[in-house]
């Protein structure tokens, strides 16, 4: 189990964003936030950057060595870590585009407070690669570290399959959806620490 892994930093930014936009253009979400296919392809890559760039500054980036797949993590505070401005974040990927600031709003509220954890915001893997248990290996490591540290960690599943792959891994979904507006439903998970 795993595979060879390294931390990603700024000059692996177009690697990763452009590996984002693959994995995640024909994702039930991505289509929802951008449903014109013009605006997917100009404003995708901005706001798999975005997160790029979260992930650096507040957590890390896992990068599997052959570039075929990528974890963006965040080291999230005890507390209230009400940071959070949905609408500077929809102005700094796409001003027109309403529907980044209400996904940005529902996660942000769905997101637990309280106790501090790890997030796995996004986790990208080569779309010709899905299936092979790469993405479940990249994870496994970084939960391996929240056991032996105590640590929960948290996601929004984004499908009922990928739902699935989390609760292999121990996650469990927290009893209530994230539904986006006449679009696909997301799955808020927590995972206690093991051992």
């Amino acid at each position: 189990m795993g595979v060879p892994t390294r931390r990603a930093g700024a000059d692996d930014r177009t690697a990763v964003v452009d590996l984002l936009h693959r994995a995640f253009s024909k994702d039930a979400v991505s289509l929802w936030v951008f449903p014109d296919p013009g605006q997917l392809e100009r404003n995708h890559g901005r706001l798999m950057g975005a997160f790029f760039d979260m992930a650096l500054e507040g957590g890390w980036i896992d990068l599997v060595e052959d570039g075929s797949a990528v974890a963006l993590w965040q080291s999230v505070p005890a507390g209230d870590h009400g940071d959070d401005d949905p609408a500077g974040f929809r102005a700094s990927i796409d001003p027109a585009n309403q529907r980044i600031e209400e996904i940005s709003r529902l996660t942000a509220e769905a997101h637990p407070k309280g106790r501090a954890h790890d997030h796995l915001m996004v986790i990208g893997v080569e779309p010709e690669l899905h299936g092979k248990g790469i993405g479940g290996d990249l994870i496994a490591s970084v939960l391996g570290r929240c056991d032996r540290e105590g640590r929960p960690a948290y996601l929004e599943a984004s499908s009922l399959r990928s739902r699935a792959l989390y609760e292999r891994l121990g996650f469990t979904f927290m009893g209530r959806t994230i539904d986006l507006p006449g679009g696909p439903a997301m799955y808020p998970m927590w995972r206690e620490p093991r051992g």
